[in-house]
């Protein structure tokens, strides 16, 4: 910005104003002045070069975004396991923390341990995040996020096939198990007994349809299991659990 712009008036209207009004008569400024105007100066150049600089540091920069993924990929275009230790370590998350599977649903990440450069620069940006601390600001949110019902679907669903392997049309037992723990652990009473159930049960791996309806179970049916129709069309994994666990209290 030149001088001429920080004039308060246009010179037009300097000139008329000048031919309008009576010469004042001059007074010599004083030391207050001299400070005051200097200080008026200082900052205004302080706001003409701060303001821009915030303005910066507020909006999502990609390249910003690009650099910090490629501190975790190295000189591929994917984080792999080794880069993906260091970040949660960096953000302060545990990666079996469920936080972490809620961010890689806002990735769309396709694979358990992995970032593709696409991933994160897309969910990334949906999250306006391009530094790890503002990453490590938004994991409130994210653990938020858990906390809408149908959100927490979405991402009960998304958990099946992120973590199944992609040549697998289920989910091995002990992954399930872990996935379950993760989701339902903290929520759902029954789930110890579940998992008690499942351990001790001839199955080795959980479908998509078994998955989705021990949700829907963990949702609907009551705790003493009273409004559980046996011949409902729950599969046949939950019927086996309810009989498994009323024998249980029999005995």
């Amino acid at each position: 910005m030149d001088t001429a712009s920080l004039s308060l008036q246009p010179p037009q209207l300097h000139s008329c104003c000048s031919r309008a009004m009576p010469p004042r008569k001059k007074r010599r400024p004083s030391a207050g002045d001299d400070m005051s105007a200097k200080k008026s100066r200082q900052d205004s150049v302080f706001r003409k070069h701060e303001a821009p600089q915030i303005r910066e540091e507020e909006t999502f920069s990609s390249k910003r975004c690009l650099e910090w993924f490629y501190e975790y990929a190295g000189y591929d275009d994917v984080v792999g396991p080794e880069g993906m230790e260091k970040f949660c370590e960096d953000i302060g998350v545990e990666p079996e923390n469920v936080v972490m599977l809620v961010l890689a649903w806002k990735l769309d990440a396709q694979n358990m341990g992995y970032f593709t450069l696409q991933e994160w620069l897309r969910g990334m940006g949906s999250l306006q995040c391009d530094s790890t601390e503002r990453l490590r600001n938004s994991l409130d949110y994210l653990r938020s996020v858990l906390n809408d019902s149908t959100s927490f679907k979405l991402i009960y669903r998304y958990a099946f096939d992120f973590a199944r392997e992609k040549d697998q049309r289920s989910l091995d037992l002990n992954t399930a198990k872990c996935m379950l723990g993760l989701l339902l652990g903290k929520t759902w009473p029954l789930f110890p007994v579940f998992n008690q159930f499942l351990e001790q049960s001839k199955y080795k791996v959980i479908n998509k349809d078994q998955w989705c309806n021990v949700l829907e179970f963990s949702r609907t049916i009551n705790l003493d299991l009273s409004n559980y129709d046996e011949d409902g069309a729950w599969p046949v994994l939950l019927d086996e659990f309810v009989e498994w666990y009323k024998e249980r209290q029999m005995s």
